[in-house]
């Protein structure tokens, strides 16, 4: 006869490393009254504290060397006027770079290059929201022709977050109430809770493409609010 407990062992001895730990299960208390779910939503909102731009330089040359050299140097007088305006320097990342022929087009014939095009661009990040306008200025007056933005950001949202999960599980426990007792019933216990947040998307401005000359009023950006939302899915136990 093989004992119970050296049956175990040789078993144990026989599984591959780990699946012991494979097979523990954990008792899961079994629903003995009414399952209730319930999806509530918690927003907050918060004014944007910081700002993202992306300032270009498109020029056009008969040759690519020429092209390249012009848009090399009105980056270098973009940059030095971001670094004036107290930009620090690991806040302005090139975003992209490209050189394209440009050709023109006569029916029934092969296109005849024209010239090309150079691009170089780079994306700024900066927190004194209410500098954006006078920037946005100081970029055009130094030879940014391709302004996109400004995007306006909550930079450490997670304490918001919090607030309004707080509030979407007030709602939530809230109406699960209102439903046991509409019911003649109590809410026992929660069985699960799942979250979808949404932080809420930059806040984008119209697109600004500028030629050389500089704007003569300033730029004026206004903040406003951001809403964030948190949408909780909580299930209930009534009895």
């Amino acid at each position: 006869m093989i004992r119970p407990a050296f049956l175990a062992s040789a078993l144990a001895l026989s599984l591959p490393a780990g699946a012991a730990l494979a097979q523990e299960v954990v008792p899961v208390r079994a629903i003995s009254g009414t399952r209730l779910d319930i999806v509530a939503t918690g927003e907050v909102s918060r004014v944007p504290d910081i700002a993202r731009i992306n300032a270009g330089v498109v020029t056009q040359a008969r040759t690519a060397t020429e092209a390249i050299a012009q848009n090399a140097q009105r980056m270098e007088r973009v940059i030095a006027a971001l670094k004036r305006a107290g930009i620090a320097e690991r806040d302005i990342q090139t975003s992209s770079i490209s050189l394209h022929p440009e050709y023109r087009y006569v029916e029934n014939q092969a296109p005849i290059l024209t010239g090309y095009r150079a691009s170089n661009e780079v994306t700024v990040r900066f927190r004194d929201i209410a500098e954006t306008g006078a920037i946005l200025d100081a970029l055009v007056a130094e030879g940014a022709n391709q302004i996109n933005g400004p995007m306006l950001e909550i930079d450490k949202p997670d304490e918001a977050l919090d607030e309004a999960r707080r509030g979407a599980l007030e709602k939530a426990r809230a109406r699960a109430e209102m439903y046991a007792r509409a019911t003649g019933m109590r809410v026992t216990r929660i069985l699960a809770i799942s979250e979808s947040a949404a932080a809420g998307p930059p806040v984008p401005y119209p697109v600004m493409r500028m030629e050389a000359a500089a704007q003569d009023a300033s730029t004026k950006i206004v903040p406003g609010e951001q809403t964030l939302s948190v949408t909780l899915s909580v299930t209930y136990e009534m009895q």
